[in-house]
């Protein structure tokens, strides 16, 4: 853990040491080298989403020349990269530039105030082991800025599924994934349509049994290419830096041109999108049934997979997919709404995150220089 700063105020003071809160302390300290700041990191690791994810095949569900840092080029052949990759660029990034020596780990906001009248913001922080002030500490600030995500990293989503306690097997959030499961040779249910759901179904199709992915409603997933085969040829003829900048601009155009076009002509992108899932998959597949959503493409996130990982898992018949309604849970599985019985040994509910806002501080309160005058007299 790096030593706390001798000082309790700072000019700036970012909440959160993941992705955003690293790449925030790297361009204050790039382009305001005079101004003081810290960062509070509620756990005890640099890396935020990326430490804390370990289910099998994390993954980034964008590509990494546009989710990377601007001013650090990413070098990976692979385009969406692995959790521990990500994980590793964050790191290197924090401890090459002396940021990892400005973040108090250990430190989880829990109230906030601004004072008009002084202009600057007092922030408490609970913090592990022993506090001066009842496990507390308290720090000000000119600028409070809150890198600590939208989600609570102590209890993913569950919804309230009916009955779920008479499933005789293991029931497992991805957020908190066991270290000591072992799926291998095991009848796997995952439930979900999203971002995780199409990341672990090909991962634990690999070793499990079989492996059913459980949707209520269909999703658009869009297979993309594991390499950038423009970002590779301006590496081997441009200097790195401005090969990244060419592949970030040309793949954040393709990106808005591709919204725009979803937007614009929804019928068509329909059409492509059911084309490039259909020629993946076996013939006879039900594509209309499992892979054409009700919603037009980009009314919600479309899902990319890498190399079409899904649909090779689906085709190799290691996995399949579902799309109906859960009516109750059983000892041996998941009771559908047809009356079809998935049958199970583990259960895994990639159902979403439970959202919080400004890292789950419990009080905000904004201070007025007409209420500093009244607790004066």
């Amino acid at each position: 853990m790096a030593p706390d700063s001798s000082s309790d105020h700072v000019d700036v003071l970012i909440v959160g040491a993941g992705l955003s809160g690293i790449g925030a302390a790297h361009h204050l300290q790039e382009r305001c080298p005079a101004k003081s700041f810290l960062l509070l990191e509620a756990r005890h690791a640099i890396g935020g989403t990326w430490d804390l994810f370990r289910y099998p095949g994390v993954r980034s569900d964008s590509d990494m020349y546009t989710f990377g840092y601007r001013f650090r080029p990413w070098t990976d052949d692979v385009t969406m990269a692995d959790g521990p990759s990500i994980l590793s660029y964050i790191r290197e990034t924090a401890t090459e530039a002396g940021i990892d020596q400005k973040i108090r780990f250990g430190h989880r906001m829990v109230r906030a105030e601004w004072c008009s009248a002084e202009e600057r913001w007092t922030v408490w922080a609970a913090r592990e082991g022993p506090s001066p002030v009842g496990g507390q500490v308290k720090l000000t600030a000119k600028f409070l800025f809150n890198c600590s995500g939208y989600y609570k990293y102590d209890q993913g989503f569950t919804p309230p599924f009916p009955q779920l306690g008479d499933f005789g097997g293991r029931v497992v959030h991805p957020q908190h994934w066991p270290e000591d499961l072992d799926y291998a040779g095991k009848r796997v249910v995952v439930i979900g349509s999203g971002a995780t759901a199409v990341t672990l179904v090909p991962a634990m199709a690999a070793s499990a049994a079989h492996v059913v992915m459980l949707q209520r409603s269909p999703t658009y997933v869009v297979s993309e290419p594991g390499r950038d085969a423009v970002a590779l040829f301006l590496r081997r003829w441009l200097p790195a830096w401005l090969a990244y900048l060419l592949t970030r601009w040309k793949n954040v155009g393709k990106a808005i041109l591709f919204y725009w076009l979803s937007q614009t002509y929804p019928q068509t992108v329909r059409g492509w999108l059911r084309a490039w899932a259909q020629e993946q998959l076996p013939d006879g597949f039900a594509v209309d049934v499992h892979f054409k959503p009700k919603y037009d493409p980009w009314d919600q996130r479309l899902c990319a997979v890498p190399n079409g990982d899904l649909f090779a898992a689906l085709s190799s018949g290691r996995a399949s997919v579902v799309t109906d309604t859960i009516q109750r849970f059983t000892a041996g599985g998941v009771l559908l709404s047809s009356g079809e019985e998935l049958k199970a040994d583990l259960i895994v509910t990639a159902t979403g995150f439970t959202l919080q806002v400004m890292g789950g501080a419990a009080a905000w309160a904004v201070k007025t220089a007409e209420a500093v005058k009244t607790d004066d007299r």
